[in-house]
């Protein structure tokens, strides 16, 4: 019969073996969620014979998922957003660190009384972290996965964050002016998924990678048909891959939005780009005669 401390040893090494990056966290999390453990408890009842066989089974078996390289939080169900415990599965990317860089510059852009729109909303994470935050802002998501909305519904309702979440492809069923439209779209180029780490590239939805041959194939769609939903002066908001900068810059500059610019993650890693519609008439009028040009060549 084994202890605590036993198992926990044995579930780092075996992950560590099995090539996990960061084997040992891995190994206390997954204890934690199997035992519904604190370290203040464990520390107390580490060396003692553990009894409860149901649980030991239950870590055992999260620690061979793990060793197949399955995400923890899609094993324990669930994973922290800017201070939110969110709901995830094998149908939504999981909520990663790096986006709340993109939730705190698009807070920085909000006040009472505005609207938000949240294109490829996946888990909700964006939308209702900004809701939460912002609880006198109204907004609005999409995802075309019909799965991913559930996941995104399951949250909002758990957290209880009002938010209307609409399925359809980008602006598909949207209605109405938003101040400002955010998105974390799929971006890694189509070859390059083959090279990701096991984790994402055999365990998070395709659909939510893939972003074209160059990987910027949202962007541009969400770029072109923005003017139809933002209102003067509104902005639209992306994560970005951190070697597509320039491509984003070049791309609404060229699409007649103003106030470009890029924004860098806590490693340094540039991870968000921002362009404002114009607020002028003249302005204003030229990208909408561009939406509505566009909008002939996507089907939407």
């Amino acid at each position: 019969m084994s202890t605590l401390r036993q198992l926990l040893a044995w579930g780092a090494e075996t992950l560590r073996q099995a090539g996990v990056p960061d084997a040992a966290v891995d190994a206390w999390e997954l204890m934690e969620a199997a035992f519904d453990i604190e370290k203040s408890c464990y520390f107390l009842q580490r060396d003692d014979k553990i009894k409860d066989r149901e649980r030991e089974r239950r870590y055992r078996g999260f620690i061979a998922r793990r060793s197949e390289r399955v995400p923890l939080q899609q094993i324990t169900g669930s994973a922290w957003f800017m201070g939110l415990e969110f709901a995830v599965s094998d149908q939504v990317l999981t909520p990663r660190f790096d986006t709340e860089c993109l939730v705190e510059e698009v807070e920085r852009l909000l006040a009472p009384g505005m609207r938000i729109l949240d294109l490829c909303t996946g888990s909700g994470c964006i939308l209702l972290s900004l809701l939460s935050r912002n609880p006198q802002v109204r907004g609005v998501g999409t995802d075309l996965s019909a799965a991913a909305l559930a996941v995104a519904c399951g949250n909002r309702d758990r957290l209880g964050i009002p938010a209307q979440l609409i399925r359809g492809d980008l602006f598909e069923h949207v209605t109405g002016s938003f101040d400002v439209i955010v998105s974390n779209p799929p971006y890694i180029p189509s070859g390059e998924i083959g090279s990701l780490m096991p984790e994402v590239r055999e365990h998070e939805p395709v659909m939510a990678l893939d972003g074209g041959a160059d990987g910027l194939d949202f962007y541009r769609k969400i770029i072109n048909q923005a003017a139809g939903y933002l209102k003067p002066g509104g902005w639209l908001a992306f994560e970005i891959g951190c070697d597509q900068g320039e491509d984003l810059i070049r791309l609404l500059s060229e699409a007649g939005y103003t106030g470009v610019r890029t924004g860098k993650d806590l490693a340094g890693l540039t991870r968000t780009a921002f362009g404002q519609l114009p607020r002028g008439i003249e302005g204003q009028t030229a990208l909408t005669k561009r939406t509505v040009r566009d909008r002939r060549n996507w089907n939407v």
